[in-house]
């Protein structure tokens, strides 16, 4: 089947919105606050009322489409033929619950496995951003051209906290050759500042909501995804993930010889 990938595009931009206004008229609500897998691995009614806004809206557009939610509500996906919808209602719950501040809300979406388009906002920064490498990238309607080749020495690097503290994967070591690591709890955060030139790259344990959308939307200006293994994201299961741009990869990888 084939798909209009502008229209996609377009509701994201509109759904997106909408999360975005009723997320930040709540903010500062009474939550009700559980745990998943530990005591950091917060959800919050928020974050199912969201999930279950995307689902309706995706069930009623694209009722042959699959969806992969964090929260549980979409479909237990055997495989990625066809077009799924991978769902992260708010990423960085612990900073939505602890701070008020630095998380996102964001969907990719992809067609066979590969990807089609992604948006991502900052919801209290009120930065979205949308796009893929068919229809091209815009941060808040404007349009961002490629990144441009630079030497990872002259830009920023952002990190999942433990895997630094630990030097993972020598991610220490892959830091000394950049101008510095950046951490803020949210993938989607951490997407926007690659995908917008403001750091060269970010390396994590991500689910695969946590990496569909920013990967989609990298495509469209130059942005790598890899796994350890040198692949393109599975998106079946948690993996580590190393994006950015070109360079970054090649660093991370003479590190792990």
């Amino acid at each position: 089947m084939a798909y209009e990938t502008l229209k996609i595009q377009q509701d994201l931009v509109e759904w997106l919105s909408l999360t975005g206004d009723q997320l930040r008229r709540h903010l500062h609500s009474p939550l009700e606050v559980t745990t998943k897998s530990g005591r950091n691995d917060l959800v919050t009614n928020l974050d199912k009322q969201t999930e279950q806004f995307y689902v309706q809206q995706i069930r009623q557009h694209y009722p042959e489409a699959h969806i992969c939610g964090e929260e549980g509500f979409g479909d237990q996906l055997t495989d990625l033929t066809g077009l799924v919808f991978f769902v992260d209602p708010i990423d960085g719950t612990m900073n939505f619950v602890r701070q008020k501040n630095n998380f996102a809300t964001m969907i990719g979406v992809y067609l066979d496995g590969q990807p089609l388009v992604g948006a991502i906002l900052d919801v209290i920064g009120e930065k979205l951003l949308v796009g893929g490498a068919e229809t091209g990238v815009q941060l808040n309607g404007y349009p961002l051209t490629p990144i441009a080749p630079a030497p990872i020495a002259e830009g920023l690097l952002g990190v999942n906290a433990m895997m630094y503290a630990h030097n993972g994967y020598h991610l220490q070591d892959l830091a000394a050759q950049t101008s510095g690591v950046r951490v803020t709890g949210s993938a989607g955060l951490e997407f926007i500042q690659v995908i917008t030139g403001q750091q060269n790259g970010y390396v994590s344990s991500l689910s695969p909501w946590d990496v569909a959308a920013g990967w989609a939307i990298g495509q469209g200006v130059g942005i790598e995804a890899h796994n350890l293994a040198g692949q393109q994201p599975q998106l079946r299961e948690r993996e580590v993930i190393i994006a950015g741009i070109p360079e970054i990869w090649r660093s991370f990888q003479k590190l792990q010889n």
